[in-house]
């Protein structure tokens, strides 16, 4: 009776043992690759389909983004548009006023841009002698203002030439004894040329200035440019006697004559009293008559000597 007694726990605590070993096991069991690598991929997918889910948002949000640029670029392309088929239209109008002021700048202009070296009227001959009255051959500027007719009178009376010009012709003056109450020497010099530079100066303002003005008349020389020599010498000769008025049309020259004469009669205020005949003022009107022929004949060839005889511009 001992011995059961004995084996009775034996075997018990022999049956407890054997169902706790398995219970001990158990934890490296749940430390097996399969229930762990379970457990993470859980969450794993989880993140990706969050990301995912981002993602879609985000490229909703670019599709919104760009469909607004676009809409905005669109309703920004309408006032371009009109703004510039408005500058289109502005420029067109821009241009038809800036080929307006060119034509009138051309029509003022003593020569135009399609004239010919040989027709060219410049504003000095030999760089020196004053050419301000001439117009270019086939140029047809309005007719000049009182303010410009004024401007023209003064450059040819106190042009640095002028004061040249009056030297030499005061010099072939005393030389010749024009007025022998002048006397000679230098004092003598002194009175011709004073009185030359008076003669020149109101004769220029009559002629070029206040009779054009009071009688509507251009004054300007218009060359001719072409033909034959005899008629253009002819044609120039002649403008001391033809001018156009402000339409255009001959007309007698009036304001050359008249301005001339007027001149010598207000030269017997300082001349001596020798020099106030009849005979002396019908010389002296004469003179400057002739003088004008001339430098419109000289004016209507300069261009032709220049080019052909000189081989430069006018």
């Amino acid at each position: 009776m001992i011995f059961p007694t004995r084996i009775v726990p034996l075997l018990a605590i022999a049956a407890c043992f054997s169902f706790s070993a398995p219970a001990q096991e158990a934890p490296p069991a749940s430390n097996a690759p399969a229930p762990n690598s379970a457990a993470p991929s859980a969450p794993s997918a989880q993140p990706s389909a969050t990301e995912k889910g981002k993602d879609d948002k985000a490229k909703d949000d670019k599709a919104k983004d760009d469909q607004a640029k676009d809409d905005q670029e669109k309703t920004n392309q309408g006032p371009p548009l009109e703004q510039s088929g408005a500058s289109s239209t502005g420029g067109a109008q821009q241009s038809d006023k800036t080929s307006a002021g060119q034509n009138a700048d051309q029509s003022t202009a003593p020569a135009s841009p399609s004239t010919r070296p040989d027709q060219e009227q410049p504003k000095r001959i030999l760089g020196v002698m004053p050419n301000f009255r001439a117009v270019s051959a086939g140029a047809l500027p309005p007719p000049p203002t009182a303010k410009e007719s004024f401007i023209i009178a003064s450059e040819n009376s106190f042009d640095y030439s002028s004061f040249i010009f009056v030297g030499v012709t005061s010099a072939l003056a005393e030389w010749t004894v024009a007025h022998p109450q002048l006397g000679q020497g230098l004092p003598g010099y002194g009175r011709y040329y004073w009185r030359g530079f008076v003669d020149k100066t109101d004769g220029n303002y009559l002629v070029i200035f206040a009779l054009p003005t009071l009688f509507h008349q251009d004054e300007r020389y218009y060359a001719m440019g072409q033909g034959s020599i005899l008629k253009r010498g002819l044609y120039a000769g002649s403008r001391i006697a033809i001018t156009p008025d402000y339409r255009g049309h001959n007309s007698f020259n009036i304001s050359e004559l008249l301005g001339r004469g007027m001149a010598q009669g207000v030269s017997v205020l300082y001349y001596p009293s020798g020099s106030r005949t009849a005979g002396a003022l019908a010389t002296k009107f004469v003179y400057a008559i002739g003088r004008d022929a001339l430098t419109n004949t000289f004016r209507e060839f300069w261009p032709d000597i220049a080019t052909h005889v000189l081989h430069r511009r006018p």
